[in-house]
């Protein structure tokens, strides 16, 4: 008896039609060329972790539960008075998804989060850097179904860059609009 390997929903979705649709777009001449994602990047600063280092643990926490992967603690590279920091106190925590849970990921932002937001209105489009990768930045973490909001003892917000095998911005575009990501107008 042969079992089928879990494969995601939109990693489906991209092998079965989001390819065909942008090698006709983009005239491709070889599959590879088609943009893909690449990887994901997930970052929460906890600038408040310089005065009481308990809070960085709990944003770990938090990211985890968010990403189901253990997330790496940032430390500061130097020394800022103003701030009250010094090089190498904790300043925040990040995470880097890849092949599954990069998908998961994905689909939980598009279909749960995003519309969990208050007074949404659709992603800007002027957030790509012009090598195909997409920044945005999300106020509230928890806007996520996995974050239990009456044990949330302060918001934080988080950075969410999506790298795509994209050469331009336009192509990136496309692929991210194929995956249903509620550009504005």
């Amino acid at each position: 008896m042969v079992s089928k390997i879990y494969t995601p929903r939109i990693k489906e979705l991209y092998e079965s039609t989001i390819v065909d649709k942008l090698t006709e777009e983009f005239k491709y001449t070889n599959s590879m060329q088609v943009p893909r994602l690449d990887k994901i990047v997930i970052n929460m600063g906890v600038g408040e972790a310089a005065a009481d280092s308990k809070k960085i643990n709990l944003a770990v926490e938090e990211l985890e539960a968010i990403s189901g992967q253990k997330p790496v603690i940032t430390k500061a590279k130097k020394s800022i008075a103003n701030f009250k920091l010094r090089e190498g106190m904790a300043v925040g925590t990040k995470v880097t998804l890849r092949k599954i849970r990069m998908y998961e990921f994905i689909d939980r932002l598009i279909t749960i989060a995003l519309p969990r937001v208050r007074d949404f209105r659709g992603l800007s489009v002027k957030s790509f850097d012009g090598n195909g990768n997409y920044a945005l930045g999300i106020k509230e973490h928890i806007i996520f179904p996995e974050i239990n909001y009456d044990k949330v003892e302060s918001i934080r917000g988080m950075d969410v860059i999506i790298c795509t095998t994209a050469n331009t911005d336009d192509e990136a575009k496309a692929l991210l609009r194929e995956l249903n990501f509620p550009f504005r107008n």
